[in-house]
């Protein structure tokens, strides 16, 4: 049973979200966890008011939610009347990223999917503040979808590691099955000034052959030291329909990530974004 959780604020970025994976987990049995979390909304709206004010203010704000969550639900099972997902709707007062950490900690969370910005003007991605948060700071995978995306087949996706740390199984084998559902080419990218593998490099690598055996898989390593550009080249030149890369510490993901604004990523991606946390769950 596939659990997925989609935090959402009612946008079009987040209907959007939602409409891709129940598409891309189509095949799956899933339970669908729409998750509105709303301290942010009633901190904006408050002023000095009295606590019996304020607690008016949280009840109100949640009744609200609730039947905004209601449409949300109706609105899925309209849009993808699919037997084998069960969709649940939660409202709460909490920050976005405690309370996709309780959910993933309390549901055993496979995945978090949310919604991007799409391009800014020069065509970097833009993840906005929630989706970054949940990127940094959540202890599950996180699937960013670019709300202008709509293909939900991807028959190519785009791995790029540089084999230093063990892979945790849980994480590979979601990417596999993802994979495998829509026989999809996975391509792992290696980007380095050198030729050959420590052997721990190559004890990993041969974990994510063995972990990819029943998918189609192609290694490339290229030579250089700017990874950034080498994506942007693979992307550009291959028609990847989603990327993923791993979060974890000192990795070249966790440094482009923590940059004092994400802009400084660089990374030209208007596809899917998968991220995975190494962490073992």
């Amino acid at each position: 049973m596939r659990k997925i959780l989609i935090p959402t604020d009612f946008s079009e970025n987040s209907w959007n979200a939602i409409k891709y994976a129940t598409e891309l987990f189509k095949y799956d049995h899933a339970e669908i966890y729409i998750l509105h979390a709303f301290a942010d909304e009633v901190y904006e709206a408050e002023t000095r008011v009295t606590e019996e004010i304020f607690d008016k203010l949280k009840e109100k704000t949640l009744e609200k939610a609730k039947i905004e969550l209601e449409n949300f639900r109706n609105q899925i099972i309209e849009f993808s009347p699919n037997p084998k997902h069960e969709v649940h709707t939660m409202a709460e007062f909490g920050m976005l990223v405690d309370s996709v950490n309780d959910w993933v900690e309390k549901e055993n969370i496979d995945v978090v999917v949310m919604g991007t910005k799409g391009q800014t003007a020069d065509k970097k991605l833009t993840f906005g503040s929630n989706t970054l948060q949940v990127i940094k700071y959540v202890k599950c995978p996180v699937l960013a979808i670019p709300s202008v995306y709509k293909d939900v087949h991807p028959k190519n996706i785009l791995f790029s590691t540089d084999f230093q740390l063990p892979y945790k199984r849980r994480e590979l084998k979601f990417v596999s099955c993802i994979a495998k559902c829509f026989v999809s080419k996975m391509h792992f990218l290696y980007v380095s000034k050198f030729p050959g593998l420590s052997l721990r490099q190559q004890d990993n690598k041969n974990f994510l052959e063995a972990s990819f055996c029943e998918n189609q898989i192609d290694f490339k390593q290229k030579n250089g030291s700017n990874v950034t550009k080498e994506i942007n080249t693979f992307l550009i030149e291959n028609p990847i329909d989603m990327l993923v890369m791993i979060n974890t510490r000192h990795s070249y993901l966790e440094n482009i990530l923590y940059q004092s604004t994400i802009e400084k990523i660089g990374l030209n991606i208007d596809i899917p974004f998968l991220v995975l946390q190494n962490l073992p769950r």
